[in-house]
């Protein structure tokens, strides 16, 4: 089973990554000012996941494909590591439905 491992950065604030069962992170959200703010986001995650509308797929500069997970109003509320290939994306984005809905939440 996944879970959201919630962290501080070094300048306060607040971000999760959600990480699959073998421990690769398979998504990673925004700083969040607070750590209520950063568990509101975790919820957002679990309930936008299921949904194959939320996931936008992009290409980065360097051509590498990669997806933001998106709330209802359009916000990003996560983001992917670039892949290698579609191939590889669909995977991730598949490890996320997965993961996300059921994942327990820890700090590190």
């Amino acid at each position: 089973m996944g879970k959201f491992v919630i962290t501080t950065r070094k300048n306060g604030e607040f971000q999760f990554n959600l990480k699959a069962t073998n421990g690769q992170v398979i998504l990673t959200s925004e700083g969040y000012t607070t750590k209520a703010a950063c568990l509101n986001g975790v919820e957002s995650v679990r309930k936008n996941a299921p949904v194959e509308g939320r996931f936008e797929v992009k290409v980065a500069k360097n051509g590498k494909p990669f997806f933001n997970l998106k709330s209802s109003n359009g916000q990003v509320i996560g983001a992917s590591q670039m892949y290698a290939s579609e191939r590889t994306l669909k995977a991730g984005i598949a490890s996320v439905q997965k993961n996300a809905p059921d994942a327990p939440v820890v700090e590190e």
